[in-house]
């Protein structure tokens, strides 16, 4: 008898008559023996409706009350599954992450799961029935009702997976599985069967949509086996798991990008200790996160600094930064909002000398310009004009092969 933990994004329970599909496929489970615990999403387009209703209140949403509003969305679909499996004749029961004592830090709209206690939910599957449990949600030492971010029942089912000590952990989606790059953009694409989680934590980190980053990291951190799979087909999907896991680390094993990206550059920095301290420390303190980071000194006294933000944050980080600028002396702030990431990843990547000087050729064939570059021992990404950004998956996808089942590093060379 199997402990599994899976959890339904938006879009597997955008409906009524999708609802009781998702229950009909966890009962199959069930009936085979399985011990289920299920995690659900608010259906699709409910936080967004539920936060434009917020807008409407109040100009900038008070975070506690958010909270306390957006966690509704998850409430509705655990009671209409419950409801569900109930109407087909067997046990349920829906929990919220207070019932179920999810405890997390007291950052409203984004906190971070401290602990979760699985007495309950141990003891109603002694009951023999199937478990629901709100994705998304948490809340604090205090009681105030916290959520989790965007994202967030991909970290749910997680940790109850790992404080479970569940022997998989399924997260059903609108697609098969994870790619070799984007599908829409380059139909060659194929799934992968296996990936390792610094792979996945790195295709989360540089655009990826298909898992939430967090729980990546809380996957590798409790070594908990996760699936992706589609809600639409039985088909196998794709499983991350440990490195040593995998039979033979490939190569290259994913392209991503991201058109979320920002460019800034102060220019004429005094070269001095303590400059870019004061530079980011502002920028850290507005919560916006700084990804990509150049240097170029010029004279030795005087130096440009370049750095990438969200999209989103842009317009914060230039109203910040121009003050900064005139604070310590640096001669103007320039931004450039059109362009985007694209990253190639691969744990064979480790040991293999070469890709990213491949990567560089490729690029430079189809007339692509890099602005920057970032490297670490798994993932090369380069900087590019966002118009570009096709064109470049496609090439790079093609000059990796990852449209052909990929050869191991070892016999790449």
């Amino acid at each position: 008898m199997a402990l599994i933990v899976q959890k339904f994004g938006g879009t597997s329970v955008g409906s009524t008559d999708k609802i009781r599909a998702v229950a009909q496929r966890v009962l199959k489970n069930h009936l085979q023996g399985n011990r289920m615990v299920v995690v659900l999403s608010a259906m699709s387009g409910e936080t967004d409706r539920l936060s434009n209703l917020a807008l409407a209140m109040q100009h900038i949403p008070d975070q506690r009350e958010m909270d306390m509003l957006l966690a509704t969305g998850e409430q509705v679909t655990v009671a209409l599954f419950a409801m569900a499996v109930k109407d087909l004749g067997h046990s349920a029961v829906s929990l919220l992450g207070d019932q179920v004592a999810i405890r997390t830090d007291s950052m409203h709209t984004k906190a971070r799961i401290r602990s979760i206690d699985p007495a309950l939910i141990n003891s109603h599957l002694d009951q023999g029935k199937i478990v629901v449990i709100a994705g998304f949600q948490g809340v604090t030492e205090d009681g105030d009702i916290t959520t989790l971010g965007r994202g967030g029942s991909d970290t749910t089912a997680v940790a109850l997976a790992a404080a479970m000590r569940a022997d998989a952990c399924e997260i059903f989606t609108d697609v098969e599985g994870v790619y070799t790059t984007d599908p829409n953009i380059c139909p060659q694409a194929r799934k992968i069967d296996y990936i390792s989680y610094d792979e996945m934590l790195e295709l989360a980190s540089l655009g990826a949509k298909v898992l939430d980053i967090r729980s990546v990291g809380l996957a590798k951190r409790f070594r908990v086996p996760v699936q992706v799979r589609s809600t639409f087909s039985e088909n196998i999907g794709t499983w991350v798991v440990e490195e040593e896991k995998i039979m033979e680390s490939m190569l290259v094993s994913g392209i991503t990008y991201s058109k979320n990206e920002a460019r800034i550059t102060i220019k004429q920095v005094p070269d001095q200790p303590g400059i870019a301290a004061k530079i980011f420390l502002p920028i850290s303190d507005a919560g916006i996160l700084v990804d990509m980071i150049i240097q170029n000194t010029t004279d030795g006294r005087l130096t440009d600094m370049t750095f990438t933000v969200l999209r989103r944050d842009y317009d914060r980080a230039m109203d910040i930064l121009k003050k900064v600028a005139e604070a310590i002396g640096a001669q103007n702030v320039t931004g450039d909002e059109s362009i985007a990431k694209v990253s190639i990843v691969g744990v064979g990547m480790r040991n293999h000398p070469g890709v990213a000087s491949t990567m560089f050729q490729i690029l430079a064939k189809e007339g692509i310009n890099m602005m920057m570059v970032s490297t670490s021992e798994i993932k090369v990404s380069c900087v590019i004009a966002e118009k570009y950004t096709e064109l470049a998956v496609r090439a790079l996808h093609d000059a990796f092969a990852l449209d052909k089942e990929n050869l191991p590093a070892e016999e790449t060379e």
